[in-house]
């Protein structure tokens, strides 16, 4: 066990949290985490149906083990039905990141929730601070999705420096080594994606999974193209780092000109349906390259707790 300010708050047995990855972490991957000592969250999308949202919440509720829900702060100001969707549900911790969470604290908090928010930016923080947030998430342009411009490293010390909150650090922990980098730097765990996008209970296809471990770190791209073609009101502010493919080479600097090709546009609609992974996003971080093996989300939870206190425990050496 590896004992942090949010194990203690949510009774875990590893400062985890699964990230909340919209197509991928659904009802089985939240239990499999959870059922590994960390938190595992679903990924509430803004076009998820309502009903998805309590049926996936039963997965890891009728496991005995607690879990959490990511929501899209700018999803939930046109559909607010996702925020009672997760509030029926009992989590014990919804994130509501990319945008002001400002508006869905309160109603969280009067339920008894925790609420957490992803922040790129100081300026994030200053707003986070103001919501009264409780759980903040350092999130680096490293990670998987939809992300910001700042390095994880950079951004999490100032982050700490700048916080009386618990901090998690996202964004390029996929080892026990990384996740003992970021406790040691004073974060009280890691929010982790993309080390789950090759597990068993993940949400997305078999080829996903496969390309996913044959991927290198080398070959990703912070790209609004996918968004764009798709007509997704993601916010410009918030591109997201995918592995590249044929569409991203194709339109890499010219992603506004996507706007005025429908044909474009249809090629992704009909990619993401077929498919086809060459002209579809998927979405991982840099630290894909340390993914090379398909297996449960427990068991990766398991050994970064297991690598992360071989870390700590060779620490003290440096200071001999």
């Amino acid at each position: 066990m590896i004992k942090t300010a949010l194990t203690r708050w949510f009774d875990l047995d590893v400062p985890v949290f699964g990230a909340p990855m919209a197509g991928v972490a659904g009802g089985e991957l939240a239990r499999a985490v959870s059922l590994g000592g960390g938190l595992g969250m679903l990924g509430v999308g803004s076009e998820t149906a309502v009903d998805w949202i309590a049926e996936q919440a039963q997965v890891p509720a009728e496991a005995g083990v607690s879990f959490g829900i990511g929501l899209m702060a700018w999803a939930v100001e046109r559909r607010p039905e996702l925020l009672t969707a997760a509030i029926a549900a009992e989590p014990v911790l919804v994130s509501v990141s990319f945008g002001d969470p400002g508006p869905f604290v309160g109603p969280l908090h009067d339920a008894g929730i925790a609420v957490a928010t992803a922040v790129n930016s100081l300026a994030d923080l200053d707003r986070a601070h103001d919501a009264g947030v409780d759980i903040v998430v350092a999130q680096g342009t490293e990670a998987g999705g939809h992300t910001g411009q700042r390095a994880t490293l950079p951004l999490l010390q100032e982050v700490l420096a700048a916080t009386d909150r618990p901090v998690l650090a996202a964004g390029g922990v996929a080892t026990g080594a990384g996740l003992a980098a970021v406790l040691v730097a004073g974060a009280a765990g890691a929010w982790i994606g993309t080390p789950f996008l090759s597990c068993t209970e993940a949400t997305n296809s078999a080829a996903a999974r496969e390309r996913v471990r044959a991927a290198s770190g080398d070959r990703t791209v912070l790209t609004s193209a996918f968004d764009i073609a798709l007509g997704l009101p993601w916010p410009a502010r918030w591109p997201g780092r995918a592995l590249v493919n044929e569409f991203t080479v194709a339109w890499e600097g010219r992603e506004d000109e996507l706007r005025g090709d429908p044909a474009a546009a249809e090629q992704v609609r009909r990619a993401r349906a077929e498919g086809d992974l060459e002209h579809a996003p998927l979405y991982a971080g840099e630290s894909v390259g340390l993914v090379s093996a398909e297996e449960s989300a427990t068991a990766v939870v398991r050994r970064l707790a297991a690598e992360a206190r071989t870390a700590l425990e060779r620490a003290p050496r440096l200071l001999g």
